[in-house]
């Protein structure tokens, strides 16, 4: 079967990597450090950047949801600190990763003070720059399927457990500001929380208003 043609010529597109390249700044702890909910919407418009032997991979973020401590029955910590949820529980900056469905990596960004476990899940980005590297790794989809979900993004930005703990203000795994403003966006139910009682019905997750690169409407 014939692959779809993987569109690059979006000038949209093209002018976000331009603007990503002349001008982008890390984001710093303080950042992290906010409320969740306004980590999660603050976030979109951003760039999350994958530094990598094989290549940097670079997208823009256009989907978050937001784990807003242990109440929220949706969120990992709410069933107590273990081994697993141990980052959530760290310093603000730094990624939390896990495995899922025994196939998929989820990047999220841990948030607010130590020991209180909250986090933004990362679930989708406009590919920006590496999308050959980002294409070799994904092998299947045009453009806006390599990254339009939270496990596609961090299969093309290879991003696994080797990554959980990884400093966000570090080299490796970073997010960076260009200056734009955060986009209008929407905000919805969280993706596949059925199991969370009335928490599953909060409108936590945020995704950019007419955005193609999203996971789902």
């Amino acid at each position: 079967m014939q692959r779809p043609v993987i569109r690059r010529e979006n000038p949209e597109s093209l002018a976000r990597a331009l603007a990503f390249s002349n001008s982008a700044l890390k984001l710093p702890r303080s950042f992290y450090e906010q409320p969740t909910i306004d980590v999660a919407k603050q976030l979109l418009g951003k760039y999350l950047v994958r530094k990598h032997p094989m290549g940097n991979t670079v997208g823009r973020i256009v989907e978050t949801e937001a784990y807003v401590g242990p109440q929220d029955l949706a969120c990992h910590a709410s069933k107590g600190r273990t081994a697993r949820t141990e980052v959530m529980f760290g310093q603000a900056g730094h990624a939390y990763v896990y495995f899922i469905y025994g196939f998929y990596n989820m990047l999220n960004l841990v948030t607010e003070a130590k020991d209180y476990p909250a986090a933004v899940l990362i679930r989708a980005v406009e590919p920006v720059e590496g999308i050959d590297l980002m294409e070799n790794r994904r092998r299947n989809g045009a453009l806006r399927y390599l990254a339009n979900g939270p496990g596609k993004l961090c299969q093309a930005f290879g991003i696994d457990r080797s990554l959980n703990g990884a400093d966000l203000c570090g080299s490796v795994l970073c997010v960076k500001d260009s200056g734009e403003p955060v986009p209008k966006f929407l905000a919805t139910p969280r993706i596949g929380v059925d199991y969370a009682g009335k928490w599953k019905d909060k409108p936590l997750r945020f995704l950019v208003r007419g955005n193609e690169f999203v996971s789902k409407f």
